[in-house]
């Protein structure tokens, strides 16, 4: 035999009336299937099994520091993170009271704190915000039915807006605008400012927070018109950004957002500002604030701040209404005055596309006006022989 082709076996020596017993194969564990409700298979595949699925270790579930620190800074503004902290703290403590589980709470626990919440004459978008705080605090596979508890705020809301009517901030009109800003100094700073702020904010039906945020680079001035850049705002979480274009109002220079941008960055220069915030908080002597002690926006002023000075300017421009007047009314009056000229203000007021707001508060609400039916009454009695 070829000595390089040797055949070589595992074998074991044993007395002939001694074999060994017959091994029995051990039967196969048995192999659960791993579906659910949501599970969806096509003809032909198999079920999936535990068998078939990864098995993980430590290193599959942890992040590093790094990714730590973006995951706890992620998306949600600060004050809306911390207006979500408050609303489950709330929900923790009123479990712990009523002997229930607040995480994972069951839906039960869910719809009786709605109730709770309903009970206390909250308003309606409050309790929403609250609900929706105490959800996304849950598992992502274990949150609670919502339809029982929409069912009870849809119901509730009928009852409560019978009762409380909102009041909205007046809209701010063209003839309230041009008082206001004939109010502005513009031989001192605060004037120009303010005079920026109101322009600005009408022209690009900003919210007050928008406001506040714009940064000098954030407006770029051209002879007919502003490309403003909205970094981020209430309908854009991503901060994708939007830019807004500001035409130029030529024929009128002192209501000019153009000029208005123009004569207020010139004033940030002479104060040494050329960079930063657009807003800037001012002493009355007009010169800037030391903000060394403020909050944590720095230099950015505050959104409170913005409408303290549009109430301000309404008070000097003695408008009867004065004190329910707020930043909301430049962007309310802007695109009222848009929808009653024939145009669409979403896109200028950055809302989402088909939005319902914009619908209901200024589309419908300009075309009802035009087409009351006391007009055509007023059109045949001027055409009437006196």
């Amino acid at each position: 035999m070829d000595p390089y082709h040797l055949e070589v076996v595992d074998a074991e020596l044993v007395d002939d009336d001694h074999l060994p017993a017959t091994t029995r194969p051990h039967p196969p564990a048995a192999v659960r299937p791993v579906v659910d409700q949501h599970t969806i298979l096509y003809p032909g595949q198999k079920l999936p099994t535990e068998a078939g699925q990864p098995v993980y270790t430590e290193r599959d579930l942890y992040v590093s520091a790094r990714t730590q620190k973006r995951l706890e800074g992620k998306s949600a503004p600060k004050n809306t993170s911390a207006n979500y902290k408050s609303q489950r703290g709330l929900f923790a403590t009123w479990c712990d009271t009523q002997g229930r589980v607040a995480r994972p709470c069951t839906t039960a626990t869910y719809v009786e704190y709605a109730a709770h919440l309903i009970d206390k004459d909250r308003a309606p978008n409050s309790i929403s915000a609250a609900l929706s705080a105490v959800r996304s605090w849950m598992p992502d596979d274990k949150k609670p039915g919502t339809s029982e508890a929409r069912g009870m705020l849809n119901e509730y809301k009928k009852e409560w807006g019978k009762r409380n009517r909102v009041r909205k901030a007046p809209a701010i009109t063209r003839p309230m605008l041009e008082a206001m800003v004939d109010t502005c100094d513009l031989n001192h700073p605060i004037g120009l400012r303010d005079r920026c702020a109101l322009l600005v904010g009408r022209s690009a039906l900003n919210r007050r927070m928008e406001l506040a945020n714009l940064e000098i680079a954030d407006v770029e001035v051209e002879d007919d018109g502003i490309a403003e850049w909205v970094s981020h705002s209430k309908t854009d979480q991503a901060a994708e950004g939007a830019e807004t274009w500001i035409p130029a109002d030529p024929d009128n220079p002192l209501y000019d957002p153009v000029e208005a941008v123009r004569d207020w960055v010139r004033c940030l220069h002479r104060l040494g500002v050329h960079e930063g915030p657009l807003l800037r908080a001012l002493t009355s002597a007009g010169t800037l604030q030391n903000r060394r002690r403020a909050t944590e926006r720095g230099d950015f002023v505050t959104p409170d701040a913005v409408n303290d000075w549009v109430r301000g300017r309404a008070h000097k421009a003695r408008l009867k209404n004065w004190q329910q007047i707020t930043s909301h009314g430049l962007r309310r009056g802007g695109a009222q005055e848009i929808a009653e000229a024939g145009g669409d203000p979403t896109e200028q007021g950055r809302w989402k596309p088909g939005s319902t707001v914009v619908k209901r508060e200024y589309l419908d609400r300009a075309r009802t006006r035009a087409e009351n039916p006391w007009l055509k009454v007023q059109e045949k009695r001027r055409k009437e022989p006196t």
